[in-house]
C-alpha cells in the first residue's frame, strides 16, 4: 500500500514529494504524485514547540500515519516492478505520522529494568527510570477490542504523546493529575494557553498482561495506576461483542499524608473519523446499568456518515461512546479543547454543558469530550473508571446483505450495552485477571517467560481483528485484513492467527470459518479450489463471484482443510461430526484438488506473496500433503472410512517422495524449492504435523532442519529465505512449536522478544520485520500474530 507523507507541525501543507527511506534489501523506489493528498488542516492546539520525532530511539524512523490509499499486496508487485521487500514499511498504512500531534515527543530513554521501583517520599525516587515487565511494548496497546476500535501508544511513556489509531492518526486523549492545587500531565500532548503545563508525573512501571496496560505513576505524594483494560472473553459471546474498553484510575497517598485531588479526561473528536475535515454531532446521555450503576456518557458520530465505508482504514460511520461511572465530585463538557481544559487546569468543576455549535468539522475548534473527577482529599484508595467504544450499525455487509453486530442480539440499544458493561466491571477485572494468570503460567510453561510476554503482547491484538455479527440470528465472525490489504475474512491471515482460538476458543474458529464455507458452498465462487477471501475491502464482504481475485489455489485450499481438522480436534464429538459433514462436500473438492497439485505445486502464488510468485515450493508442497492427511481425519469424523483411507495412504505416499524432491544435496536441510539447490527456507508448514499428530515428516529430517535453522541465524531471528533478511514473527513461532524439542525453538523465541523489546519501530506489533536491522518491514497491529500461540496450542 502507498506511504503516507511525513508528519508535518500543525497548519502545513503535506509535501507529495517527501523522501521514503531506503530499506534495507534493496532501493526504494519513489511513487507517482497521484498517491498522495494535499491536506490542509488548521491549527491545534498541541505542543508544536516540541521534537516530532515521536521515537525513543535515536534517528530512528518517524512514527505511523494515516493510510492515503490501498493497492493489494500482489498488484503492489505487478505495479512497481519490484518486490515488496524493496520498498518495505514505505510502501505500507501508518507508517508515515499525521499532521496532527506533530511534534508532541520529545525522545525518551528506554530502559530494560524488570523490577517495579517501590515508591518513596524522597526526590531521588523520581530519577529512576521506569520499568518494563514483561516486554517493552514496540507499541502500547490501549483500547485495542475491534477493527475500528485500536487505539496505541507508540511511545514508552504517555505524557506528552497522543495516543494514535493503529494507522497512526491521532486519537487524542488527554489526562491530568491535579494534587494539591498543582497540575501533573499524565496522558497526551495538550498545550492550552495560558496554562501551562510544566509539571509531568513521573512514570514508575508499565506492566503488560494479556488484556492489560497498567501504567503506575507519583506525582505531589500521590500515586496514579492507569490501566486500559480491553477484555478477551473467551467461551462469552455477549461480552465479547461489546466494541467496548475500559480505562481505569487509581489513586492513593503513598507518603502517609492526605491531598486534595482530582482526574481529568478527555478525549478528542478524532475518534470518529480518519478525516479530520469531517463534521461531527454530540450528545450527552444518563445511562442506568444492574445493580444501581449511573454513567454518563459523551457521544459523538459523523454528522453525514458513509455506511459501510472506511476513511483512512477508520469506520466512517457508528458512534463513540465515552463513558464515566458516576461518583461524587463527577462533571463533564463538550466544547473546544483550549476551553474545557482551561478551566479544569485552573482547578473548576466542569460546566456539565454541551457546546451548542454543532455538527462542525473536527479540527474546528477541535471539541473535546472531558471528564473531571474531584476526588476530595485522599489518603487511601479511591477509583475513577470511565470507557471508551465504537458502536457501529450494521456492522458488515455479506454478499449484499447488512448484518448487524452481534451485541444488538443481546441489547436493544449502545446504551444498554455500555449501561452493562459499567455495571460488571468489577466481574469483568476478575475475569481478565484470571485469564492473564492462565496465559502467564501456562506460556511460561510451554516456552519460558519470553514467550509469556510474547503472547501478553499478542492476544488483544489478535481478537481485535475480528467483530461478531449475527446473521439470521447465528453468529458469525469475519476477520479484517489489518495494513495489507484490508480484505474481509482473507483466509491465509485466518489461518496464521488460528493457534490463538484452538488455545483458548475453539467455537471462535468455527464462527470465523463458517462465513468462509458459506460463500464457496452458496455465495457465488465459481472456481474447484478455496477462495482467498470474502471481499476486498472490508467491511464489504461482496465475494469475487467473477473470479478475480488474489488466487493462492494450494495456499487456501490446504489452509481451509487444516484449520477444519484442527477445529474438529477440538470440539464435542457431536458438534465435529455435524460440522464435518455439513461441509464433506466442498472439503473433499478442496482436498481433490490438493491430491492433484499438492505435490509438486506450480508457478503459484502463497501467503507469503511479498516474495512474489515461485513454482516447486517445498514449504507450500508440505502444507498441502499435510492437509491431505488432515483430510484423512475429517473423513473419519464425518463416518467415511473408505476416504479416510484413501486421503492417508496418499499422504503417506507424498511425504516419501517429498523428502526425496526437498533434499538439498548434501542432505542436511530441506530447500526453497524442488529445482534450487543451494538454498533453504523456514518450513513452518510443518506445524500442523504436531497440531494434528499426523507424524508425516520424518523426526530426521526435521532434526536436520532445526540444526541447519540454528547455523541462519541473524541476531534477531532466522530470516524466511535466503533471498532476504526478514522473517515473519508468526511463522517463527509456528516453526518453533514444530521444533519444539530442538535447540532452536528457544532460540527463535528469545530472537523475536528481542525484537519487539528493543526496535527502534514503534508501531503495533508487527509480524514482518528485518532479522539484521531490527526493524519494522511492513504490517502491523495484524492479527496474524496470534500465531504466536502455536506452541500453547499444541496443549489439549
Amino acid at each position: 500500500m502507498p506511504r503516507p507523507p511525513p508528519r508535518r507541525p500543525p497548519g502545513s501543507v503535506r509535501q507529495i514529494d517527501a523522501p521514503i527511506p531506503a530499506r534495507s534489501c534493496l532501493p526504494c523506489t519513489a511513487f507517482p504524485e497521484r498517491l498522495f493528498r494535499e491536506i490542509r488542516m488548521t491549527s491545534r492546539n498541541d505542543n508544536t514547540d516540541l521534537p516530532a520525532n515521536g521515537s525513543n530511539v535515536a534517528d530512528s524512523p518517524a512514527r505511523p500515519g494515516a493510510s492515503a490509499g490501498r493497492l493489494s499486496r500482489r498488484g503492489l508487485l505487478q505495479w512497481t516492478g519490484v518486490g515488496l521487500g524493496a520498498a518495505g514499511t514505505g510502501l505500507l498504512p501508518g507508517l508515515a505520522p499525521s499532521a496532527q500531534a506533530a511534534a508532541s515527543q520529545p525522545p525518551q530513554e528506554t530502559s530494560t529494568q524488570t523490577a517495579v521501583p517501590g515508591f518513596s517520599g524522597s526526590r531521588s525516587a523520581g530519577l529512576v527510570a521506569p520499568s518494563f515487565d514483561p516486554i517493552r511494548p514496540p507499541a502500547v496497546p490501549l483500547a485495542v477490542r475491534s477493527p475500528y476500535l485500536s487505539t496505541w501508544l507508540d511511545a514508552d511513556l504517555p505524557a506528552g504523546h497522543w495516543p494514535v489509531f493503529w494507522t497512526g492518526h491521532t486519537t487524542a486523549m488527554t489526562g491530568v493529575i491535579r494534587v494539591d492545587g498543582t497540575n501533573f500531565l499524565f496522558l497526551g500532548a495538550p498545550n492550552v494557553p495560558d496554562h501551562p503545563l510544566s509539571r509531568g508525573v513521573l512514570q514508575r512501571s508499565l506492566t503488560l498482561t494479556a488484556t492489560r496496560s497498567e501504567f503506575v505513576f507519583a506525582a505531589g505524594g500521590v500515586q496514579l495506576t492507569l490501566t486500559f483494560l480491553s477484555p478477551v472473553e473467551p467461551g462469552d459471546l455477549r461480552r465479547q461483542s461489546m466494541p467496548l474498553s475500559y480505562v481505569i484510575a487509581d489513586v492513593r497517598s503513598f507518603d502517609g499524608k492526605a491531598h486534595d485531588v482530582s482526574l481529568y479526561f478527555d478525549i478528542s473528536g478524532e475518534w470518529a473519523s480518519g478525516d479530520v475535515g469531517t463534521k461531527i454531532r454530540w450528545s450527552q446521555q444518563q445511562l442506568s446499568g444492574a445493580g444501581g450503576t449511573t454513567a454518563t456518557s459523551l457521544s459523538f458520530t459523523p454528522d453525514s456518515p458513509g455506511v459501510l465505508k472506511e476513511n483512512g482504514d477508520m469506520a466512517a460511520w457508528g458512534t463513540v461512546v465515552w463513558s464515566a461511572t458516576n461518583r461524587p465530585g463527577l462533571s463533564w463538557q463538550i466544547g473546544s479543547d483550549t476551553s474545557v481544559r482551561a478551566t479544569a487546569l485552573a482547578g473548576h468543576a466542569l460546566a456539565d454543558s454541551a457546546d451548542t455549535r454543532q455538527p462542525r468539522p473536527i479540527n474546528d475548534s477541535w471539541p473535546v469530550f472531558a471528564f473531571r473527577f474531584d476526588l476530595g482529599s485522599v489518603q487511601g484508595s479511591t477509583r475513577a473508571l470511565l470507557s471508551i467504544g465504537h458502536v457501529r450499525e450494521p456492522a458488515v455487509s455479506y454478499l449484499g446483505e447488512q448484518l448487524p453486530p452481534l451485541w444488538k442480539s443481546y441489547w436493544s440499544s449502545w446504551q444498554d450495552m455500555a449501561a452493562f458493561f459499567h455495571s460488571d466491571a468489577t466481574a469483568a477485572q476478575k475475569r481478565t485477571a484470571a485469564l492473564d494468570h492462565k496465559v502467564r503460567t501456562e506460556a511460561t510453561a510451554a516456552g519460558g517467560a519470553k514467550y509469556a510476554a510474547l503472547c501478553a503482547l499478542s492476544l488483544r491484538q489478535a481478537y481485535a481483528g475480528t467483530e461478531l455479527v449475527s446473521r439470521n440470528g447465528k453468529p458469525w465472525a469475519f476477520l479484517k485484513e489489518i495494513s495489507s490489504d484490508g480484505n474481509v475474512s482473507t483466509i491465509d491471515v485466518t489461518y496464521p492467527a488460528m493457534p490463538v482460538f484452538l488455545y483458548l476458543d475453539p467455537q471462535y474458529l468455527g464462527l470465523i470459518l463458517e462465513p468462509l464455507f458459506d460463500y464457496a458452498e452458496n455465495g457465488g465462487w465459481p472456481k474447484k479450489f478455496a477462495e482467498h477471501d470474502l471481499g476486498s475491502s472490508y467491511p464489504d464482504a461482496s465475494g469475487h463471484n467473477d473470479g478475480n481475485e488474489e488466487d493462492m489455489p494450494v495456499e487456501e485450499s490446504a489452509n481451509m482443510v487444516l484449520m477444519t481438522a484442527a477445529y474438529l480436534a477440538r470440539s464435542s464429538s457431536a458438534t465435529a461430526a455435524a460440522f464435518a459433514s455439513a461441509h464433506y462436500t466442498i472439503l473433499k473438492q478442496w482436498a481433490d484438488y490438493l491430491v492433484d497439485n499438492a505435490l509438486d505445486p506450480g508457478y503459484q502464488n502463497q501467503t507469503d506473496d511479498f516474495t512474489g510468485f515461485i513454482a516447486h515450493s517445498a514449504n507450500l508442497a508440505l502444507k498441502g500433503i499435510l492437509a491431505i492427511g488432515a483430510m484423512a481425519q475429517i473423513a473419519t469424523v464425518a463416518g467415511r472410512s473408505s476416504d479416510s483411507t484413501h486421503y492417508g495412504s496418499t499422504a503417506r505416499d507424498y511425504v516419501g517422495q517429498w523428502v526425496d524432491k526437498a533434499q538439498d544435496t548434501d542432505k542436511d536441510h530441506l530447500k526453497l524449492a524442488y529445482d534450487q539447490p543451494g538454498t533453504w527456507s523456514l518450513k513452518y508448514n510443518g506445524y500442523p504435523d504436531s497440531l494434528l499428530g499426523l507424524n508425516l515428516v520424518p523426526r530426521e529430517v526435521a532434526r536436520k532442519e532445526g540444526d541447519w535453522y540454528l547455523s541462519q541465524a541473524n541476531q534477531f531471528g532466522i530470516p524466511l529465505d535466503p533471498r532476504h533478511s526478514y522473517t515473519k514473527g508468526d511463522w517463527e513461532m509456528w516453526t518453533a512449536a514444530w521444533l519444539r524439542d530442538h535447540p532452536v525453538c528457544e532460540l527463535l523465541i528469545s530472537a523475536l522478544y528481542q525484537f519487539a523489546h528493543t526496535s527502534p519501530s514503534r508501531a503495533p506489533f508487527t509480524d514482518w520485520y528485518d532479522t539484521a536491522a531490527n526493524t519494522q518491514n511492513g504490517f502491523q497491529a495484524r492479527p496474524v500474530v496470534g500465531g504466536v500461540f502455536a506452541l500453547l496450542s499444541l496443549r489439549r
